[in-house]
């Protein structure tokens, strides 16, 4: 039977390579708090870090790519695929945005994927993939990192570093996501740039799944429950992020429980980074369902004894 991935996003392909429309992401982050502070995501934050408006979340773009991939790899893609990105350049409220995929070679199960805005300029790159044998960008990205010389607001964090304890967590339809994320997956739903009926009814899989963009929600809802040390006041972003389904997909107002270990710390000339891997499993068997690798990279000028210390 033919799978029929329920979008009605209109796709073009053209030499191998299949696209989206343009589309423009909305913010929905501008309320936004934590370590009782306004993150990046707010307009006067970021103008006094030197960003000329707010970002949206980088997982946002995610969504315009499923169709795509749903296209290339149909159930597999929602079941075992993984999306690893890395983030070029920020999007604000009103830029364009197209997603791009390139069509893969029969048997294959890794390819290129790409975002640009509409003057060209890249928002991120990524590979796609079915399965956990081929090397993602961020497996690239990772094998280059080099120690860092001398961190200042990461000094208590160490690689394999794991969460303080087990995080139960789970996403109603309506569920208030907390500070992290002022809204629910409803509220979402009415903004989100690929939408399916999948997202709030019966699926293939039962019930309704968790969009791939909104999988980043449900991990960072409880994130702060890890205790990782991160001296503040400070801000952060994300630079690297990578979600993958081992057993997928994820279920709404499905029990998960999470659990946490830093995978590399890392330096630039910008930022100290710390990558964390997240787990997700089932919290009845504990099967592990999914997983997903964030690299939090935290402005060392939004910390404001950083030239002292």
């Amino acid at each position: 039977m033919t799978f029929d991935p329920r979008f009605d996003t209109p796709l073009t392909t053209e030499d191998g390579v299949v696209s989206g429309l343009f589309r423009r992401p909305l913010q929905m982050l501008g309320d936004q708090e934590y370590g009782g502070h306004s993150s990046i995501h707010d307009g006067d934050m970021a103008a006094d870090l030197g960003f000329s408006g707010a970002p949206i979340e980088g997982p946002t773009h995610f969504s315009q790519f499923v169709p795509l991939l749903a296209k290339i790899w149909g159930r597999e893609w929602f079941e075992r695929g993984c999306f690893s990105s890395h983030y070029q350049n920020m999007v604000v409220e009103g830029e364009e945005v197209r997603a791009f995929v390139a069509i893969p070679a029969e048997g294959s199960t890794i390819t290129r994927a790409w975002a640009e805005k509409s003057d060209g300029t890249p928002v991120l790159e990524a590979t796609a993939s079915l399965g956990a044998t081929d090397l993602t960008i961020l497996d690239e990205r990772r094998a280059k990192l080099r120690p860092p010389e001398r961190l200042v607001i990461l000094d208590g964090i160490r690689e394999g570093m794991t969460g303080q304890a087990d995080e139960s967590v789970r996403m109603g339809a309506d569920q208030h996501m907390g500070a992290l994320y002022p809204f629910s997956l409803a509220d979402k739903l009415t903004k989100i740039t690929e939408n399916s009926p999948w997202y709030a009814g019966e699926s293939p899989w039962g019930g309704a799944i968790i969009p791939l963009e909104m999988v980043s929600v449900l991990v960072e809802y409880t994130a702060h429950s890890a205790g990782f040390p991160v001296k503040g006041p400070s801000v952060g972003l994300f630079a690297d992020q990578e979600i993958r389904m081992i057993k997928g997909p994820l279920m709404v107002d499905a029990p998960y429980v999470i659990r946490r270990e830093v995978a590399a710390v890392s330096e630039s000339r910008r930022t100290e980074s710390y990558w964390v891997r997240s787990s997700i499993h089932d919290a009845t068997t504990d099967e592990k369902l999914a997983e997903m690798l964030l690299n939090h990279a935290v402005l060392k000028d939004s910390y404001a004894t950083y030239p002292k210390d």
